[in-house]
C-alpha cells in the first residue's frame, strides 16, 4: 500500500515520525562529534609563560575570539596560543596573513612561516590536500589589541578568514569534517522544527501525538502507558544535554576539571569500578593518602555512580568520559523518576514532567556539576512514592521498595540519604490520619521492617564512616554554622535570564515553579491532599534547616545526638529539600489549573506546554564554560608494570593547597598503585606531617623520609621546581630515571644508597 492509501491523518503521522527519527539521529550525531576549532591556552603574561588561565577550544582566531575568550574583559597584558589542524581541500599555493596588535606568529607543519611583531605579514606556502598542523601565537603588552588570521588560495584571490569547520584538534579527513559541519548546521533548525510541529499538534488536537489522553484523568498504575513514559524519558535526556551544553558535544574531551571536586569524583567512580569486582572487602582502603586506611570514606563513596560507570570504563572510556555520561544520566533519571511519581499522583503527564524538570534542573543542581553526588537523586522521589503507598496500606512490596530506594540513595550520596530520612520523617509527622488509630501497629510494623532491611544493607557502607568518626573525623557545629544558608542564597542563580548577584550557594527556585506551587497552596490543595501536604512540609523544613544552628532551635541538640546531621557539613544544602517539595507542589498546581480547562482541549494542552517550556527554560545557564581534557599521560602506564610500587608526585603541595593533588589522583587511575598524595573532604593529619618532611625536596632528609615511608617511585614535575632544586636532583646518585615525558620524570628510589 502506497502513501496515498494511508489517508491524510496517516500521512501526517508518518511524516511526523520520520521527522522525529531524523532529529534523534541528528541529536546523537551532535552529541558524539567533537567541537570545531583549535585548542587555545590563555596566559596572564605576554610571553606564553606562567599558569594557564583559560584552556578551551576556540572556533576561530580573531579579535572577536580574544574578547570572547576573556569574557569581554581582557587584561592589559596577556598572550594566547592556539594549536590544532587546518584542513586544505585541494593542493595549491596558499597565502596566509596575520594582522595583529601587538605581536603574533603562525606555524604550519611545525615551521614558522609568519613572524609578526606588529602590523600585517604574509607568507606563501605550497600545501597538499589534507590536514596540516597549525599553531598561532598572539601576545598583548598593553593598549589596543587586534588579531586577524586570513588565507587565500593564490595571490590573486581575496583574503578570507579560515572557516571554523576546517579547524580541528585532531587530524581528520575532509569527508569527516564536512559531515561534522553538516550535523552542526542542521541540528538547530531541525530541533526548532520538531518543537514547532509538536506544539502545533498539541494546540490543534489537545493532545500529544501518539496518545489519545496525554494529560488524561483516568487513573492508571505507574507502570502503564510505556510510550508516554519513554517520551518523557527522551525529553529529560534532551534537557540534560541542553542544560549542560556543550558538554555532550564532546563528552570525552570537555569537562569541569577546573574544579578539584570534579577530579576527585572522577577518581572516586573509577576506583569503585576498579576495586569492587576485585576486592570488595577493601574497597574503602583506596589508594590515596598512603599509608592511611579507609580513605574512600573521607568523602562521598559514589557507589551507584561507580557501578554505573564500570561498563564504560571497562570498554576503555576515560574517567572524564565516564563521569560525563553518568552525570547526564543522573540528571535525566532524577527528572524522570519524579515525573513518574507525580503522574501517578496527579493523573497528568505534563504535571509530572513539570515536577521532574524542577527537581533535576534548577539553580542548585546546575551550579553543582562538579558534585556528582548531587545529580543522582533519582531514588528520592521513588522513596516518597513507596512511603505514601505504605501509609495507605498497600501491599508488602511497597515496604521493600521503600527499603531498597532508601539504601540506593545512600549508596549514591550520603547527603541525599540524610535528606531522604528528613523528608520521610516530616511526611510521617504531617500525615497522622494515615497511621494513627487502629492501623498504627500495621504501619509501624512495616516501617520497622523497611528500616531494618535498609540498615542491614547499609552496614558495609557506614562501618568505615563510623570508624573514621571514632578517630576524630567529625564535622563540628561551628562548620555547620559557617556553611549555613543566607537569604541571599535563595536569590542566587546561574540562569542567563537573570543578572542577580549571588551568594555562596545557589538556591533560587525560579519564578515559574513558585507560581505553580502557589496555586496548590492558595487553593488549600497543599493542606487537604496528604501527598501535597507532605511536599509542602518537606519544603518548609528543608528551607528552615538550611539556615543552620543560628535559625533553628534545637539544631545543636540534633547535631550532637544524630550522626547523620554531623555528616552534613554544608548546611545550606538542606535547601535542596525546599526544591524537592516545591517540585511536587508545582506538579499539583499545574494539575489543578489544567483540570479547570478540561472543557477546552486547546487551552488544556496549551497550559501544559507553556508550563513545561517555562520551567525548562528559566534555569538555563548554558552554554557552560568547560575545560578540554587531553587524557592521562601514557607515562603513568610505566608504573602499572612495577609490582609493589608506592608512588608519590613531587613537589608535595602545601596543606592549604591540598586540592592540587586531585590531578595526581586522576593520574593514578592509569596504574592504581598506592599514592602518598591525596585530596578529599577531610585531610588526614598525616598529610601535614608528610609536607613538613618533604618541603625541602630533594634534600637528604626528604629522601630519607620517603624511604622510611616505603616510597619506591617518584613522579617529579620539573616545571614546578626551582633551578636549584633541579640541579640538586640531577646530582643525586641514589635515584634512577625510569621514564619521562616533556613535563615529568619517573624516578626509581634506591632503598640502599
Amino acid at each position: 500500500m502506497g502513501l496515498g492509501g494511508l489517508g491524510a491523518r496517516g500521512r501526517h503521522a508518518l511524516v511526523g515520525r520520520a521527522l522525529v527519527v531524523a532529529w534523534v539521529v541528528l541529536t546523537f550525531g551532535r552529541v558524539v562529534i567533537p567541537p570545531a576549532g583549535l585548542h587555545a591556552q590563555y596566559f596572564g603574561a605576554n610571553n606564553w609563560s606562567g599558569p594557564v588561565l583559560r584552556d578551551q577550544i576556540d572556533r576561530d582566531v580573531s579579535t572577536a575570539q580574544l574578547r570572547r575568550g576573556w569574557d569581554y574583559t581582557p587584561p592589559d597584558v596577556f598572550s594566547v596560543r592556539w594549536r590544532g589542524y587546518v584542513y586544505v581541500s585541494q593542493p595549491a599555493t596558499y597565502v596566509f596573513s596575520l594582522n595583529s596588535d601587538d605581536g603574533s606568529a603562525l606555524y604550519l607543519d611545525r615551521r614558522l612561516i609568519v613572524d609578526n611583531g606588529a602590523g600585517s605579514r604574509r607568507a606563501t606556502v605550497a600545501l597538499a590536500r589534507g590536514s596540516h598542523a597549525v599553531m598561532v601565537e598572539y601576545s598583548q603588552s598593553g593598549g589596543p589589541y587586534a588579531l586577524e588570521w586570513q588565507w587565500a588560495i593564490d595571490s590573486v584571490s581575496a583574503m578570507t578568514p579560515v572557516s571554523p569547520w576546517r579547524l580541528s584538534i585532531q587530524a581528520r579527513s575532509g569527508a569527516t569534517l564536512r559531515l561534522f559541519a553538516a550535523v552542526r548546521l542542521a541540528w538547530p533548525p531541525m530541533t526548532a522544527l520538531v518543537v514547532v510541529v509538536l506544539v502545533a499538534w498539541a494546540l490543534r488536537t489537545g493532545r500529544w501525538p501518539g496518545r489519545d489522553e496525554w494529560g488524561g484523568v483516568a487513573r492508571r498504575p505507574i507502570r502503564a502507558d510505556r510510550r508516554a513514559g519513554l517520551a518523557c524519558l527522551a525529553f529529560c535526556v534532551l534537557l540534560a544535554v541542553v542544560h549542560t551544553w556543550p558538554l555532550a558535544s564532546a563528552p570525552g574531551q570537555l569537562s569541569r576539571n577546573d574544579n578539584a571536586d570534579t577530579v576527585l569524583n572522577e577518581w572516586t567512580m573509577a576506583w569503585v569500578a576498579h576495586q569492587l569486582p576485585r576486592d570488595p572487602m577493601r574497597m574503602f582502603d583506596a589508594n590515596i593518602f598512603y599509608p592511611e586506611r579507609r580513605t574512600l570514606a573521607l568523602s562521598e563513596p559514589l557507589i551507584v555512580q561507580g557501578v554505573t560507570a564500570a561498563p564504560f570504563l571497562a570498554a576503555g572510556a576515560s574517567p572524564v568520559l565516564a563521569y560525563n555520561i553518568v552525570l547526564l544520566a543522573g540528571m535525566a533519571l532524577t527528572a524522570w523518576s519524579m515525573c513518574l511519581v507525580m503522574w501517578s499522583w496527579t493523573d497528568d503527564w505534563l504535571a509530572g514532567l513539570v515536577a521532574g524538570i524542577v527537581l533535576a534542573f534548577n539553580a542548585h543542581t546546575l551550579t553543582r556539576l562538579p558534585h556528582m553526588q548531587a545529580q543522582h537523586a533519582e531514588f528520592l522521589p521513588i522513596a516518597l512514592y513507596a512511603f505514601d503507598a505504605v501509609l495507605r496500606g498497600s501491599r508488602w512490596s511497597a515496604t521493600f521498595v521503600l527499603a531498597a530506594t532508601v539504601a540506593l540513595q545512600a549508596f549514591a550520596s550520603v547527603y541525599l540519604f540524610v535528606f531522604v530520612i528528613v523528608a520521610l520523617s516530616v511526611a510521617l509527622a504531617v500525615r497522622p490520619e494515615d497511621w494513627w488509630g487502629p492501623r498504627m501497629w500495621q504501619i509501624v510494623k512495616r516501617l520497622l521492617v523497611a528500616s531494618a532491611a535498609s540498615a542491614v544493607v547499609l552496614i558495609p557502607l557506614f562501618l568505615p564512616y563510623l570508624a573514621l568518626r571514632a578517630s576524630g573525623f567529625v564535622r563540628s557545629l561551628d562548620e555547620a554554622g559557617w556553611f549555613a544558608a543566607s537569604t541571599r542564597d535563595y536569590l542566587t542563580t546561574p540562569a542567563r535570564w537573570y543578572a542577580w548577584a549571588g551568594g555562596a550557594t545557589a538556591l533560587f527556585p525560579g519564578v515559574a515553579p513558585v507560581l505553580l506551587g502557589s496555586v496548590a497552596v492558595v487553593t488549600a490543595r497543599a493542606i487537604r491532599d496528604a501527598r501535597a501536604r507532605m511536599c509542602l512540609a518537606t519544603a518548609c523544613v528543608g528551607v528552615l534547616l538550611s539556615f543552620g544552628p543560628a535559625w533553628v532551635p534545637g539544631y545543636e541538640t540534633l547535631h550532637g545526638m544524630l550522626p547523620l546531621f554531623q555528616a552534613v557539613r554544608t548546611t545550606s544544602r538542606f535547601g535542596y529539600l525546599g526544591i524537592v517539595g516545591l517540585a511536587g507542589l508545582a506538579g499539583f498546581g499545574l494539575m489543578m489549573v489544567r483540570r479547570q480547562a478540561m472543557a477546552r482541549p486547546v487551552l488544556h494542552a496549551g497550559l501544559g506546554v507553556v508550563a513545561v517550556a517555562a520551567v525548562s527554560l528559566e534555569p538555563l545557564a548554558a552554554p557552560l564554560e568547560l575545560q578540554p581534557f587531553h587524557g592521562v599521560s601514557p607515562l603513568y602506564r610505566t608504573l602499572e608494570a612495577e609490582p609493589g610500587a608506592v608512588v608519590i608526585e613531587l613537589p608535595f603541595p602545601r596543606p592549604e593547597s591540598v586540592y592540587l593533588n586531585a590531578a595526581y589522583m586522576l593520574n593514578s587511575t592509569a596504574h592504581w598503585r598506592p599514592l602518598v598524595n591525596g585530596y578529599s573532604g577531610f585531610t588526614p593529619p598525616s598529610y601535614v606531617e608528610r609536607y613538613l618532611e618533604l618541603r625541602d625536596f630533594p634534600s637528604d632528609t626528604s629522601i630519607e623520609a620517603l624511604r622510611r615511608l616505603g616510597v619506591t617511585h617518584m613522579v617529579v614535575h620539573f616545571e614546578r621546581l626551582s633551578a636549584d632544586q633541579r640541579d640538586h636532583l640531577a646530582r643525586r646518585s641514589d635515584l634512577r630515571r625510569l621514564a619521562e615525558d616533556e613535563q615529568r620524570t619517573i624516578y626509581l628510589l634506591n632503598p640502599n644508597p
